[in-house]
């Protein structure tokens, strides 16, 4: 059966391309996805073509990055790469050998922008059901929920701290509600986009700043009377960004930065209150092993403890995926919403049925 999915074909162009669906092992579902997202963050440096990963590979075993071999392909496949990190959908077959999952039931996991997935489902952690009333905007903000937790732990921010998320993205909207729920006394987030500082606040933020019109350094001083925040989340991976949370960081603090930045080329000078203020930089990781808490905390753990959250209703992430746009508009959207006009989203939904 030929069906369609969302493909990277060339440096920021995307397009529906058809597939051909398989027959399924004895281990497998076949899912018809219902709705599904894609990353903002390292997913887009792909598609730009910025990735290290194009030309080099991070070697785990010397935890460096290295040149490919010469006449191997290159990381990202133009003309093959199915856009996309998170989907939900119904499954409509499954093999022998599957005893955890049935037809009829939803779930989630992790894959590309298309209209079906095949997927094994013996012994996959991964492979979530959906609950009845879990909304699907939730589920498909497993992934972010994973690096704004890993955030948050890396941070050590603890019940009582004052606390900045720097960026508003899933990522970022999801740790400024981790923080209120695990009681810091003062939340304030910085973006300069005013609906996602909007959403942020509605969630439960206590203050919001635009770094383009306010010195968010010192803002940060003045809302804690000149002792600046014990813990920022970082999550722009703008250099602007992080001068701004040296500046408005408290002396001995913590930044925890979870973007994945790009080459500073200018803007960062650690000769100011870098300098001066003790200042501490994690870079947080959610998915690197072993975990900073290992072998208490996992990457496994973190997910887990993620995807509870998000079946509860703790965090909330109904304000989160927007826009949503029909499948049959996903290309055009992916590059304008995701690519060339971020502010406009604030993490893409892609609906397969009409809503």
């Amino acid at each position: 059966m030929m069906v369609k999915q969302l493909v990277a074909v060339a440096p920021g162009k995307a397009e529906h391309l058809p597939y051909e669906d398989r027959e399924i092992m004895p281990h497998e579902v076949r899912v018809q996805v219902k709705y599904a997202s894609p990353k903002h963050g390292s997913e887009l440096a792909d598609f730009r073509g910025e990735t290290p990963f194009l030309n080099e590979q991070y070697d785990a075993e010397w935890q460096l990055f290295l040149p490919r071999s010469p006449g191997e392909p290159q990381g990202v496949k133009f003309g093959e790469w199915n856009l996309g990190n998170q989907w939900v959908g119904v499954i409509t077959e499954a093999g022998s050998e599957v005893t955890d999952f049935q037809a009829g039931e939803m779930v989630c996991s992790y894959g590309g922008i298309r209209e079906t997935q095949i997927v094994n489902a013996v012994d996959n952690y991964r492979l979530r059901k959906v609950p009845p009333g879990m909304s699907w905007k939730n589920a498909v903000c497993y992934d972010p929920a994973q690096f704004a937790l890993g955030g948050i732990r890396d941070s050590h921010m603890r019940p009582g701290d004052r606390v900045a998320i720097i960026g508003l993205g899933a990522i970022g909207q999801i740790a400024a509600q981790i923080a209120k729920k695990c009681g810091a006394s003062y939340v304030a987030v910085v973006d300069p986009i005013e609906v996602r500082r909007e959403v942020a606040l509605k969630a439960g933020a206590d203050e919001a700043f635009d770094p383009l019109t306010q010195d968010v350094g010192l803002e940060l001083k003045k809302a804690t009377g000149k002792t600046g925040v014990d813990v920022i989340i970082e999550t722009s991976a703008n250099v602007h960004a992080l001068q701004a949370s040296l500046r408005g960081l408290a002396y001995g603090g913590t930044i925890a930065y979870v973007g994945w930045a790009r080459e500073f080329t200018g803007g960062l000078n650690l000769g100011r209150e870098a300098h001066f203020n003790n200042a501490k930089i994690v870079f947080s990781r959610a998915a690197s092993e072993p975990n900073p808490d290992y072998p208490r905390w996992n990457r496994r753990r973190i997910e887990d403890v993620c995807w509870e959250m998000l079946r509860s209703g703790l965090i909330d992430c109904e304000e989160i995926v927007s826009p949503v746009v029909p499948f049959e508009k996903s290309a055009e959207a992916y590059m304008e919403y995701v690519d060339r006009h971020p502010e406009l989203s604030i993490k893409l939904g892609v609906a397969f049925d009409s809503e």
